[in-house]
């Protein structure tokens, strides 16, 4: 039989880095206290998660970036809200910070969720950031942690 290989979403003696945007603060500030909810349920103690708090969404991938390089953190997660509006602009963005999220995960082999809501909305955007299971931001910590562990995992072959 194969041997199959799963992460465990545990947190204890992780340290992990939170890079949240402030632009659409009602959105982003619910994401993250999904976030911090999830980080508390799996374990993850108070001290060793930092919170980086950026401008916009645009401005993740540079602070998720630095995080990655300093290695210092067992996994990172992305937080935002990109709501479509009248322009492109909501194009660009949602594009460029998913694909800058996954060229820092990529090149520092750490864990980095995405945990960015890229929306038609405010209403869909508030409803993905509600309590509970059903917010976004405690998904992407489970999913961090989670592939943390198999990362381990893999690792140790």
């Amino acid at each position: 039989m194969a041997r199959e290989l799963q992460g465990d979403p545990r947190g204890a003696g992780r340290r992990v880095a939170v890079v949240v945007s402030r632009f659409n603060r009602a959105v982003t500030g619910a994401l993250l206290d999904g976030a911090v909810e999830a980080l508390e349920a799996h374990g993850v103690a108070e001290d060793d998660v930092d919170v980086v708090h950026v401008p916009g969404a645009f401005e993740i991938t540079v602070a998720a970036e630095h995080c990655a390089a300093s290695g210092r953190y067992s996994a990172i997660v992305c937080l935002g809200a990109v709501i479509r509006g009248e322009t492109p602009h909501f194009e660009f963005v949602a594009r460029e910070v998913s694909r800058g999220v996954n060229e820092v995960a990529t090149r520092h082999r750490i864990p980095v969720a995405f945990g960015v809501l890229t929306t038609d909305n405010l209403e869909q955007a508030l409803a993905r950031a509600g309590s509970g299971h059903g917010n976004k931001g405690y998904e992407a910590v489970v999913t961090a942690l989670e592939m943390a562990d198999l990362v381990d995992r893999l690792a140790r072959g």
